[in-house]
């Protein structure tokens, strides 16, 4: 007897989970876009962004951008701030919120999108498959670490540049040509 409805119970637990899990399929393929009318973020007194849509507050969220290097002001991912970020909308045109709003966002990016400017190659080492940096950049001067092989190094432009160290850390070079002569010949390597 008692196995009997023990099986019961995984039945309807399978049944639940079944449910649960197209319930939460089709979330995930509904976009949602989020604006003006239908979202209001906000600063939390420790400094993150909450949201407010129409359906539920979010006490803090994170934002993701769609195409970082390309377009950072179109097509903003929304998603909420545990493990699994499920994405609860995206910002189609961050013009389409008010400034303040924008400015609250734009900092949120910044802040997950940190990459130094490098302004100055002082030295690039290679030993052992790894290049030893040792730059300045908008920031001040910074040395890092990284793989000689593999994407360390990736052409964004034909002069623009994205430095990638061991740590995931992202540096830019804007422009390959604006660097010295004997700046270039340290990179030469790696273009």
């Amino acid at each position: 007897m008692e196995g009997s409805g023990n099986s019961m119970d995984l039945l309807d637990l399978k049944e639940f989970d079944e449910e649960a899990l197209k319930k939460e399929s089709e979330e995930l393929l509904e976009m949602r876009f989020l604006n003006g009318e239908n979202a209001v973020f906000s600063r939390t007194p420790g400094g993150f962004l909450a949201l407010k849509t129409k359906d539920k507050e979010y006490a803090r969220v994170g934002v993701y951008l769609t195409f970082p290097l390309t377009n950072p002001e179109e097509f903003i991912s929304v998603r909420e701030s545990d493990e699994k970020a499920k994405e609860i909308g995206i910002i189609e045109k961050l013009s389409q919120l008010p400034e303040e709003q924008q400015d609250m966002l734009r900092e949120q990016i910044k802040l997950r999108y940190f990459m130094p400017v490098i302004t100055k190659v002082l030295d690039v080492k290679d030993e052992y498959g790894y290049a030893y940096w040792n730059v300045v950049t908008a920031f001040g001067a910074c040395r890092f670490t990284t793989q000689m092989s593999g994407d360390a190094v990736i052409h964004l432009s034909d002069s623009r540049l994205l430095v990638t160290d061991i740590d995931g850390n992202r540096y830019e070079i804007p422009d390959f040509y604006q660097l010295g002569v004997m700046e270039r010949k340290k990179l030469d390597l790696f273009i």
